[in-house]
C-alpha cells in the first residue's frame, strides 16, 4: 500500500495534494512553485537581482528562503505578495547554501566568502537578521548540512576538506578525504550529508569521488572512521543525500546521472537518467523514500521512482539551468 506522501504525488489521489511543497530556481532570475502531483507551475516569484544558488522552506512551511549573490531573501509563500519580506544583503559573495534548524529559531548559511554563519530569526519580522555565530574557513564553502542532532554543521570547502562544526562546544573536527597533492579544484567538496540514524557521513567531490565515514559511538565518544571510498561518477559529483529511511545514498553529477547506492554495502542500486538531462545540481527525497526530485541544467526538474528507477513526472518552465530546489511533504 502506498504511503501518504507517495499518494500525495499521485494525480488521482483524493488527499490534499497542496500539502506537498516544491520550489525550483536557478539562472533565469525566477523562483517557481509547483503542484508536485500534476507538474503544473502554481506561481512564479521574480528574483531580478541575481541568479539563485539555494532554496529551503522554513519548518512551518509558510516561508521560502533563497540564497543568492551577496544576499538572502525570505518570501512569505502564504501571501500573494511576491516581494520578499526579508532582504539581507550583507554578504560579499555568493551564498551557496542555507537551511533551518527543525524548530525554526535559527538559520545557517555558507558561501564563497568562506564564512558559515548562524542567524537568529526572531528579528526577521522587522526585516533584520542577527548573526549569532561565525566559523571562518578562508576558502569557499560549497555545501553545509545540518546533522540530525541539530547541534553540528557539516561543511565542505573548495580545497577538499570536510569540517564538522560542533555548535555546542564551538569545536571543529576536520576530515581530509584525499591528502595527496593535486589541483585544488580537482578535489573540491561539492556535497556533504549525514543519514537520519547518524550512522554515516558522506561527501562527494569534483573528481566524481564519494567518501563514506562511519560515525561510531564508543564509550560516549564518537569515532569517525572511513568506511568506503569509490568513484561514483565519471564527471563532477555535485550533490549527495541519504534517503529518510537511511537505506539509500543518492549522488548527482555533471554527466546527467543520479545514482542510488544501497547503504548496506554501498553498491549501486539504480541509475536515473533520461535523454536531454544535463548536469544534476540538486535533489530531495520524499519522506517515504519512494521518490526523489532532481534539478538539472536543462531547465527541468524531475520526479523519479527510487525502486524502479522510472521517471514519473517533469516540471518544465524555467528558461535556464535549475541549480537548486526545495521540497517538503512533512504534513
Amino acid at each position: 500500500m502506498a504511503s501518504e506522501s507517495s499518494s500525495q504525488l499521485d494525480p488521482n489521489s483524493s488527499l490534499l495534494t497542496q500539502r506537498v511543497l516544491l520550489a525550483t530556481a536557478g539562472y533565469d532570475h525566477s523562483i517557481r512553485l509547483w503542484e508536485p502531483h500534476t507538474g503544473l507551475c502554481q506561481r512564479s516569484l521574480p528574483h531580478p537581482d541575481s541568479h539563485v544558488n539555494s532554496l529551503e522552506f522554513t519548518p512551518d512551511r509558510a516561508k521560502l528562503a533563497a540564497g543568492a549573490h551577496q544576499a538572502v531573501r525570505i518570501f512569505d509563500i502564504e501571501s500573494s505578495n511576491s516581494t520578499p519580506f526579508v532582504r539581507y544583503e550583507g554578504f560579499h559573495k555568493n551564498v551557496m547554501c542555507l537551511g533551518f534548524c527543525e524548530d525554526g529559531r535559527w538559520m545557517f548559511t555558507g558561501g564563497e566568502d568562506g564564512n558559515a554563519r548562524i542567524w537568529d530569526l526572531r528579528m526577521a519580522v522587522t526585516n533584520e537578521l542577527q548573526c549569532q555565530r561565525v566559523y571562518k574557513i578562508g576558502t569557499s564553502i560549497n555545501c553545509v548540512f545540518l546533522h540530525p542532532n541539530q547541534a553540528e554543521l557539516v561543511l565542505g570547502d573548495q580545497l577538499g576538506t570536510v569540517h564538522l562544526w560542533d555548535l555546542n562546544t564551538d569545536s571543529v573536527e576536520k576530515l581530509v578525504p584525499d591528502s595527496t597533492p593535486s589541483d585544488r579544484y580537482n578535489k573540491s567538496i561539492q556535497g556533504t550529508c549525514v543519514d537520519m540514524d547518524a550512522v554515516f557521513l558522506a561527501s562527494v567531490d569534483t573528481r566524481g569521488h564519494c567518501y563514506v565515514w562511519s560515525l561510531n559511538q564508543q564509550s560516549g565518544e564518537r569515532k569517525v572512521a572511513l568506511r568506503k571510498d569509490f568513484d561514483a561518477h565519471s564527471g563532477y559529483a555535485l550533490k549527495c543525500l541519504f534517503s529518510p529511511d537511511s537505506s539509500l545514498l543518492a549522488t548527482t553529477s555533471s554527466t546527467g546521472e543520479i545514482k542510488l547506492w544501497s547503504t548496506v554495502n554501498f553498491m549501486i542500486k539504480n541509475v536515473l537518467k533520461c535523454k536531454g538531462q544535463r548536469w544534476v545540481w540538486d535533489c530531495a527525497f520524499t519522506r517515504d523514500s519512494q521518490y526523489i526530485v532532481t534539478a538539472s541544467s536543462d531547465g527541468i526538474a524531475r520526479l523519479w521512482d527510487t525502486e524502479q528507477g522510472q521517471l514519473k513526472r517533469e516540471y518544465a518552465g524555467h528558461d535556464k539551468a535549475i541549480v537548486c530546489l526545495a521540497f517538503n511533504d512533512d504534513v
